[in-house]
């Protein structure tokens, strides 16, 4: 699995980033009954954090972009705490978090950066159920925040 997905990452020109250390009180992964539970990630592109709200200084290809930037995040979490990617078993949950001006809407196509980022990725197994929500504010004024939940292998 880890060299399917290392071929992915080459084929979209991409490259995981070093894994980000949390920023406050809580651990990036916790292991229990056979699931992954990720901390929300945040969109780092170039080692800048991508700030704003969509719809009113972030555009959504800006958004799409922050979202699969959260993925890749995902990714990076997963292979640090696992060693290498060869237990993921499936993406089970996405919860995805934009940072919205009032009357933007389209928070499903922000988090489909993500999204389709997961099944590039994994196949079959990178589908996910997901949520995407509208909030107001994020940790340091991030546009995007991303949380997962996932399956691994014994």
């Amino acid at each position: 699995m880890t060299d399917q997905i290392d071929r992915a990452l080459e084929a979209l020109g991409l490259s995981l980033p070093q894994a980000a250390a949390p920023v406050a009180a809580y651990v990036p992964v916790v292991e229990a009954g056979g699931l992954l539970h990720l901390s929300g990630q945040l969109p780092f592109i170039d080692g800048m954090l991508v700030t704003g709200r969509l719809g009113e200084d972030v555009d959504l290809d800006r958004g799409q972009e922050a979202a699969r930037a959260c993925g890749l995040m995902i990714v990076a979490q997963l292979k640090q705490y696992l060693g290498d990617l060869s237990r993921v078993e499936r993406i089970v949950k996405l919860g995805v978090f934009v940072n919205s001006a009032a009357g933007f809407s389209d928070q499903p196509k922000v988090a489909n950066g993500a999204s389709e980022l997961m099944v590039a990725l994994f196949g079959d197994a990178g589908k996910h159920a997901r949520s995407a929500v509208g909030v107001p504010v994020l940790p340091l004024g991030a546009a995007v925040e991303i949380d997962a939940i996932v399956q691994i292998k014994g």
